[in-house]
């Protein structure tokens, strides 16, 4: 039988009849000396087995992740389990008498509503709508639609919708005169209308009955004021958002200046984050769970982690609002001694070129800022309520009850991106109080610009932009945290397809 070379060695290393220089001189041989002569792997057998190891470390990552995905969904659900009260008012929704309004609180229900051949109020938000209504109990609910400019199909559809309300209330369609609403220059020497200037005015005429002494709402002193968007809602979820959001526990009475719903435009993807400032003023991280950022002490961050139905925040939206319906009220004899304002609290604008503020935010902080004397040190009043969701479509509205078990995954993830993304964005006066004297960086138009005299120019030369930004001194409105350095418009003519509005970037401050 043939020996390899290797086989070879070995035996002359162990032969001891072998001269003792000759076994030095072999035990000193490089190893590739005296390696076997068989076959070497190929390339191609290197990449199959390297090929392999790859496949079977991906196949256990995937089994490892799909076992954690499992694991966190049956074991540990995200803003799956509510509080006992949310269950209570659930089930009595489920009675035949199915009234949830246990006291009997009068509910003011607001929407200012954009519905394109009316298949808003004759779909699934009407339904819902009318569902809310009757377990709130109709006696206890006015109602209140204002709709601009609508079309002929949203016109019959409204009217439809109005005789089969069972609660009073105040349908009202026109086309609204905005001549004289707040109208913007923009860069390239236009005059527009401001969209948050427009969307203030008619959220505002939603809220017209209670100022009207022709209207029943005036006479009626409300103890909740339910605001709504165009978003798809559980009727249920909507009377938990009023009533459940952090109740105390003993009387089971909530208690909140503001409590706002969460809205999705898709399964995973948090909407309204233009309206909403965490508990310290910061705009919100990247828009999936859990949706804030650790700046600051990270409060909002911290609530949302530990499941509570009260985040704390200094403004949000998502969708669907309930407010203390006090503040949008004319005062009472009481509260005016108490030393409170005779001023209903409306929607607002910001009156500045180049910093906008959305006047979802804006609201809250007026509000914060009327009841402060209410409020203990540190407190806004103002919370979101994760369990409440609500979206865009029936299908999204139907996927969250699952999706959400999985949240709490993404929570490492989002931090990373948070960090990539340089989030949140800085805000100069993000920490200005209310009251205080300050010293803002304010853009100015020049002369020929505020005379209406400028020659139109492409938006796309910002250098040619006549203007300038200036130290102010003022004093500081509330909402200070609430803006961001742009401008936003209402397109006259979006007929060819375009957006219904527009945002345009406001030009560098060089001096900040």
């Amino acid at each position: 039988m043939a020996l390899s070379r290797g086989s070879e060695i070995h035996l002359l290393l162990n032969d001891s009849d072998a001269d003792s220089s000759e076994r030095d001189h072999i035990a000193n041989l490089e190893l590739e000396d005296f390696e076997d002569d068989g076959p070497k792997p190929t390339w191609r057998t290197r990449w199959r087995l390297s090929y392999h190891s790859i496949l079977q470390v991906l196949g256990v990552s995937l089994a490892g992740v799909a076992c954690l995905v499992i694991v966190a969904g049956l074991f540990f659900p995200s803003y799956s389990n509510p509080p006992r009260r949310y269950k209570e008012l659930r089930n009595l929704a489920r009675e035949p008498s199915g009234r949830v309004n246990v006291r009997n609180e009068k509910i003011f229900i607001a929407a200012s509503l954009y519905d394109a051949g009316g298949e808003l109020v004759s779909g699934d938000w009407g339904k819902s709508l009318l569902g809310l209504i009757d377990i709130l109990g109709p006696d206890n609910v006015f109602l209140s639609l204002y709709e601009d400019n609508a079309d002929d199909g949203s016109k019959i559809a409204l009217r439809a919708f109005e005789k089969r309300l069972s609660c009073q209330s105040s349908v009202v369609v026109e086309d609204l005169d905005v001549s004289g609403l707040r109208h913007v220059t923009t860069l390239d020497g236009q005059r527009r209308l401001s969209r948050i200037g427009f969307l203030a005015e008619v959220r505002n005429r939603a809220l017209r009955p209670l100022d009207d002494e022709h209207s029943p709402a005036s006479a009626i002193r409300f103890e909740r004021l339910l605001y709504l968007n165009d978003v798809i809602f559980d009727p249920v979820d909507a009377a938990n958002l009023l009533f459940s959001t952090n109740a105390d526990e003993k009387t089971g009475r909530p208690r909140y200046l503001a409590a706002c719903a969460t809205d999705f435009i898709n399964s995973f993807k948090f909407y309204d984050t233009f309206a909403t400032r965490d508990f310290e003023g910061f705009d919100m991280g990247v828009p999936f769970y859990p949706w804030f950022t650790g700046a600051g002490d990270g409060a909002s961050r911290k609530d949302v982690l530990a499941q509570t139905d009260a985040v704390r925040v200094k403004s949000c939206w998502g969708g669907m609002v309930a407010f203390e319906a006090q503040w949008f009220q004319t005062r009472t004899e009481d509260a005016l001694r108490s030393g409170m304002t005779n001023q209903p609290v409306r929607f607002r604008a910001d009156n500045e070129t180049f910093w906008e503020s959305s006047e979802c935010c804006l609201v809250h902080a007026d509000i914060a800022a009327s009841a402060d004397a209410e409020l203990a040190a540190g407190e806004s009043g103002i919370f979101m309520n994760p369990y409440i969701r609500v979206a865009y479509s029936k299908a999204v509205l139907d996927r969250l009850h699952f999706t959400r078990r999985f949240e709490r995954l993404y929570t490492p993830v989002q931090a990373f991106i948070n960090w990539i993304a340089s989030r949140p964005s800085f805000n100069a006066r993000q920490l200005e109080q209310p009251g205080d004297e300050v010293v803002d960086r304010v853009w100015s138009w020049d002369t020929a610009t505020r005379t209406g005299k400028r020659v139109a120019r492409p938006v796309e030369a910002p250098e040619r932009v006549h203007g300038r930004y200036e130290s102010l001194t003022r004093i500081a409105r509330p909402g200070s945290f609430c803006g961001t350095r742009h401008m936003s418009f209402i397109n006259a003519d979006n007929s060819k397809g375009g957006k219904r509005w527009g945002t345009v970037q406001a030009p560098a401050d060089k001096a900040s």
